[in-house]
């Protein structure tokens, strides 16, 4: 439970305008050098009933940073992983840092960075 002395200032603070509050909460951020930008995210995700901070990635992105040596391989391993034709696969390798696939499992994603590291190719995962 509050103190008086906290329940009358809680009872003083309802009697300000909007405008008298967002000078308090100005006066209070420069006095004691914080921010109420911390409080107020907290509160927006506490009545989300329990989500979390921050979500695991699930999709990620698979992007050809170098075609390496072996290019007509990668573009081989390309053509397959993505369905493209082969001007368009020798494109994205010519083309690189390319993203072949978008918005994959991680477990796909490390399959397709396998298969063209295998070839010689550089990949990233983002």
């Amino acid at each position: 439970m509050a103190s008086e002395k906290i329940t009358n200032f809680v009872e003083e603070i309802k009697k300000l305008s909007v405008l008298e509050l967002n000078e308090l909460v100005k006066a209070i951020e420069e006095e004691f050098g914080v921010s109420a930008a911390a409080p107020v995210a907290v509160a927006g995700a506490g009545a989300g009933a329990a989500a979390p901070v921050e979500e695991e990635k699930t999709e990620f992105d698979v992007v050809l940073t170098s075609a390496g040596a072996g290019k007509i391989k990668v573009i081989k391993v390309v053509r397959e992983l993505t369905g493209l034709g082969l001007k368009e696969a020798k494109d994205a390798v010519d083309g690189a840092p390319t993203t072949l696939k978008t918005a994959v499992s991680k477990e796909d994603a490390d399959k397709m960075k396998a298969a063209l590291e295998a070839e010689g190719a550089s990949v990233e995962i983002k």
